[in-house]
């Protein structure tokens, strides 16, 4: 039985797989927050010593240790009911926040109670801002934002996040079939359905070293993107722009062979097959988790949709 802990608000969850190089760092930057904490290490069956390094850190984390790789949301839906705070922290194991992150993410989450997530702002080793939060393109896709024009954003980048624990149940958790990118864009969405509100938090700030754990561009990346994308839309968008994108996807596909096409991975027609099948295969699941939100909307898709892309 898990015993709530009285002290601390936030739970901070860092995934990894194979962070042998860098989780160190990230429980040394955990370890120096000002705010008390609970850290639960969520390891995707690593075999290159990170459980080790992790078993050796002075900050002794819980550790749940996964038989296989289940990715990013595989690995935070396996470690949210081991959750008892009254917020969730997601953090990738490449990334090291400032000693203030913490305490100002539970600001922003403790000041407003329509505030169900916040957005820290991750910079690269060299300061450049990565992200501050994410935004809904046209197309659907989750673009992050540089900067923010106010201090409400469409969505949250999952690499440095907050999360109040109770929104995030009711809304459906972590969909864990995604594996790995749009989980966080998709929460979002959810949230934004239920009612809430998501916060950019600029002074909060991580180095995020993007991309150590995963293949930046690389065939999976690309494929996860445009699956994950197009199963988002099917779960949280208005019916007319989910099933708009999934045919503009198709029928793109099928004009490949007649056209030039940019040389990234994802206008290969065989990893758009591969897509498209993926897609189909997980449309059942999609549409029962879309119907699972019609008890806790308040909001409908179109006015989410216009209110953040527009049109």
């Amino acid at each position: 039985m898990i015993v709530a802990d009285t002290e601390a608000s936030t739970t901070v969850v860092v995934v990894t797989w194979r962070g042998a190089a860098h989780i160190g760092a990230c429980l040394d930057a955990l370890s120096a927050q000002e705010r008390k904490h609970r850290i639960l290490v969520v390891d995707n069956a690593s075999d290159d010593g990170t459980a080790d390094v992790v078993a050796q850190h002075p900050s002794k984390p819980e550790v749940l240790r996964l038989e296989r790789n289940t990715g990013y949301a595989g690995a935070l839906a396996a470690a949210l009911p081991r959750v008892r705070t009254r917020y969730m922290a997601w953090l990738n194991d490449d990334a090291a926040p400032a000693p203030d992150w913490l305490a100002r993410m539970e600001h922003a989450l403790d000041a407003e109670q329509n505030v169900a997530a916040a957005s820290a702002r991750l910079v690269d080793s060299a300061g450049r801002t990565q992200s501050v939060g994410v935004a809904l393109t046209p197309l659907g896709y989750g673009r992050d934002l540089t900067r923010a024009v106010s201090t409400d954003v469409f969505g949250f980048c999952g690499g440095a996040a907050v999360v109040r624990t109770s929104s995030l149940r009711k809304v459906g958790g972590v969909p864990a079939e995604f594996f790995c990118y749009y989980e966080d864009t998709d929460t979002s969405w959810r949230l934004r359905l239920a009612g809430w509100r998501v916060v950019s938090v600029p002074q909060a700030v991580v180095v995020h070293a993007h991309g150590a754990s995963t293949n930046i561009g690389s065939r999976d990346f690309h494929r996860w993107n445009e699956r994950n994308r197009l199963l988002m839309l099917a779960r949280c968008a208005p019916a007319g722009v989910a099933i708009t994108e999934l045919i503009r996807f198709a029928v793109i596909t099928a004009l490949l062979p007649f056209r030039t096409a940019p040389r990234t991975p994802n206008f290969r027609i065989s990893l758009r097959l591969r897509v498209l099948g993926e897609t189909l295969r997980m449309l059942p699941t999609a549409l029962r988790a879309r119907r699972s939100l019609a008890g806790v909307k308040a909001a409908t898709r179109r006015r989410v949709w216009r209110t953040w892309v527009g049109r």
